[in-house]
């Protein structure tokens, strides 16, 4: 075994990774460069890099899987995050505007009992995804992780359309999240323009990237932190509110589930509104793409993963289980926001000033603001990661494999940064059409990425059986297992026909022209012919073919080759531990 990973088995990511503070023999310490010096030079190209040398396409018309598989396994990011991150970008990483507004549209479209169904669906399928994805990451913390499972397991086609999806989705979410957090001001009417918050706000996120894996971290520890102690004080108050605490005393229970009602437009009103919760959980998948930047996964990502699960039961089932008791869909300001992120038509800012707390509804606006721009530091993430590995597998331009020897895919991070100036058509009278529009790009987006993690690891589990391995050399075994990824899969697809009727065929469309219903449909199904635009001509132009469970790559980028004993001696030790600890060990 190389030093490095003897290193990296020890946990220890910062030898396991290149540095430029390495002394020159017969230097003293009193000539070490300046600041300055080391801030510029933090920013070269980092030499374990290898994009440049890579060819993946062996004879300039097939794709070299095994080389990509080899170069995504061995990127050089730094593997600086821990598992208090992880635990963090789990439980509170993508919180956003997708609860805490774009619920408000939901609870208006469908009523209170679709908006609990199509959260508890979405969130079912997702704690099935992810436990998928937690499996494969555990053992293979490679960059791309997700996008480059399809490329491995399915179809290295997919893979390419599946990268390209998500690199798509974060880079139409990051300036959508930065006009919400402008907008987000307008909550107090002031007289500043918009242009100069969504220039801070962009400057703020940009920063917080530039240092690197850490910074976007230790960012997400405090701004998750926020936001889930945000959503308990909230839960905490609405059962007050319900149970006749408000400023009235009036108790309110299921008033509102039965006048005006528990669901609107029916069935199709439930259908409609699946996108919107999709694109509220986006982003719960980054515990496995950060897989490949952690110092030690194989301890910190199952407990992560685990995480998802209180995430999904507590912050978002319980939480607008409350909103849909205490607001009737009939409420004017969630139908009249004057946009998709006006935090005037949040559900819970109206709760709150319904209930006539005083200066409470700002309070909820700042963590509104805090939560939208934790979204959009984890889009620059999340899209310059993904563009980073399709270029190291060249499934992307190559000068976005540029890595410097911080771990900062640079140029990646550049092409995010230049996507999120597109905020400042909050200054123009464009922003609705481009709200919808990126909306479009993002929503759907998510619904194809969690598919395709069920269905890689359905594959990778019949690989694995197939190539003779057993179940107990997992160091982590999803608890849903394959049959949960086949109910995800299966959902997944369920939920794209779902969509792709009421995108054909809306709620109102008997009153709405041809050109009315065609902007509709690709306002709600753009996603499919954009993956598809990146499938159909890869897959013609390189003839790729869908991987037999027998040829696939289990052994390239596993991380616990050499620990078979530790992991026996850790099972060991959990069977005997006292029942309590078993079960808070499942789910915590």
């Amino acid at each position: 075994m190389s030093t490095m990973d003897k290193d990296f088995l020890k946990g220890n990511p910062e030898r396991s990774t290149s540095s430029d503070s390495t002394p020159v023999y017969g230097e003293s310490t009193s000539r070490r460069a300046s600041l300055g010096q080391r801030v510029l030079g933090s920013f070269q190209r980092d030499p374990n890099a290898h994009v440049t040398a890579f060819a993946s396409f062996s004879d300039g018309k097939t794709y070299d899987i095994e080389n990509a598989t080899e170069k995504a396994a061995n990127s050089p990011l730094h593997r600086s995050l821990r598992g208090r991150h992880l635990q963090m970008i789990a439980i509170g990483g993508s919180i956003g505007t997708g609860l805490f507004v774009s619920s408000g549209r939901v609870l208006a479209t469908g009523g209170p009992a679709s908006l609990l169904i199509a959260y508890a669906l979405i969130g079912c399928m997702l704690y099935c995804a992810v436990h998928a994805l937690g499996e494969m990451a555990v053992i293979f913390p490679v960059a791309g992780s997700f996008a480059h499972y399809s490329t491995r397991f399915i179809d290295p086609a997919w893979g390419f359309a599946m990268g390209w999806n998500y690199a798509l989705q974060w880079l139409a979410i990051l300036p959508l999240e930065i006009v919400a957090a402008a907008i987000t001001v307008d909550y107090w009417e002031s007289n500043i323009s918009s242009a100069v918050w969504v220039a801070l706000f962009w400057a703020a996120i940009v920063s917080i990237n530039l240092f690197g894996v850490k910074g976007y971290g230790e960012a997400e520890f405090v701004f998750s932190s926020i936001k889930v102690i945000a959503v308990i004080a909230f839960i905490i108050l609405g059962v007050i509110l319900n149970c006749a605490g408000g400023q009235n005393g009036s108790y309110i229970g299921v008033k509102y589930w039965h006048d005006p009602g528990a669901f609107h437009h029916g069935f199709k009103g439930l259908c409609d509104v699946f996108v919107n919760a999709g694109f509220a959980f986006a982003g719960t998948e980054l515990v496995g793409l950060a897989a490949a930047e952690t110092a030690n996964p194989r301890k910190s990502l199952p407990t992560a993963i685990k995480q998802v699960f209180w995430r999904i039961t507590l912050f978002y089932i319980v939480s607008l289980t409350l909103v849909g008791l205490l607001i009737p869909y009939t409420e004017p300001r969630l139908i009249n926001g004057t946009s998709t992120v006006d935090t005037k038509a949040s559900p819970f800012v109206i709760a709150i000033k319904n209930a006539g707390i005083e200066v409470l509804d700002s309070v909820m606006n700042v963590v509104i603001m805090i939560a939208v721009l934790s979204v959009g530091n984890s889009a620059v993430y999340g899209s310059s990661r993904t563009l980073a590995a399709l270029a190291e597998q060249q499934q992307a331009p190559r000068f976005l494999g540029y890595i410097d020897r911080k771990g900062r895919p640079l140029w990646a991070i550049c092409i995010a940064s230049a996507m999120g100036l597109l905020g400042f058509l909050a200054a123009t009278d464009k922003q609705e059409v481009a709200f919808e529009w990126m909306i479009a790009i993002s929503g759907l987006s998510s619904i194809f990425t969690w598919g395709s993690i069920c269905l890689a690891h359905i594959r990778f589990r019949r690989a694995w059986k197939v190539q003779g391995n057993s179940l107990h050399d997992l160091a982590f075994r999803s608890q849903p297992g394959i049959i949960g990824s086949w109910i995800g899969f299966a959902f997944n697809c369920l939920v794209l026909v779902a969509q792709f009727w009421v995108g054909f065929a809306p709620i109102d469309y008997e009153t709405m022209s041809a050109s009315m219903l065609a902007r509709n449909f690709f306002s709600k199904y753009l996603a499919a012919p954009v993956v598809l635009l990146f499938y159909i001509p890869y897959k013609l132009r390189f003839k790729t073919k869908i991987l037999r469970a027998k040829d696939m790559d289990l052994r390239t980028g596993r991380r616990e080759l050499n620990i078979q004993w530790l992991m026996k001696e850790e099972r060991a030790q959990q069977a005997a531990w006292p029942a309590w600890k078993k079960i808070y060990k499942f789910f915590c």
